[in-house]
């Protein structure tokens, strides 16, 4: 089994979805089989992906709504819970950070040596071009930008 991030073209609404294989994800999305949870929208791709790090076991849980209520009243987010929810990503993020190596510009090149089996796995953050990311993504390496922009720590002064 392997899970992917995938993301829908009408909202842009971001999922993961467990597959047998990659060739059974491509088979599944060439037939218009995978829909969005959120939307229904069937052009589906996959997304930047980041790679499965354990739980913790005082980790908060949410619940992805598996409805599909497109009432007015379903679709609101209150601003409160937005700031609350961003709050708790930028909290999450500052606590994982600590743990990665940052690799500034070479991060593509570092995330391919890993996969390759060139250089030791460990967790590592830096920066990318869209189109690095892109051909990590082609290649099947996971990678995802983070949520919450920081300043390069050559950066800061």
């Amino acid at each position: 089994m392997i899970v992917f991030d995938l993301c829908c073209a009408a909202g842009d609404h971001r999922f993961e979805a467990w597959f047998a294989s990659s060739d059974s994800f491509a088979d599944q999305q060439a037939r218009g089989l995978i829909g969005c949870p959120v939307c229904g929208d069937s052009e589906v791709v996959k997304a930047v992906m980041a790679p499965r790090i354990g739980a913790k076991s005082n980790q908060l849980t949410f619940k992805v709504p598996t409805t599909r209520d497109h009432s007015p009243a379903a679709t609101e987010i209150s601003p409160e819970l937005v700031r609350k929810v961003m709050a708790e990503i930028a909290a999450k993020q500052a606590e994982m950070l600590p743990q990665s190596r940052w690799v500034g510009r070479d991060f593509a090149d570092a995330a391919r040596a890993m996969h390759e089996g060139r250089a030791a796995e460990v967790l590592i953050h830096g920066q990318a071009s869209p189109q690095e990311a892109q051909a990590l993504r082609d290649d099947g390496i996971a990678a995802m930008p983070l949520l919450v922009p920081i300043v390069p720590p050559d950066a800061v002064n």
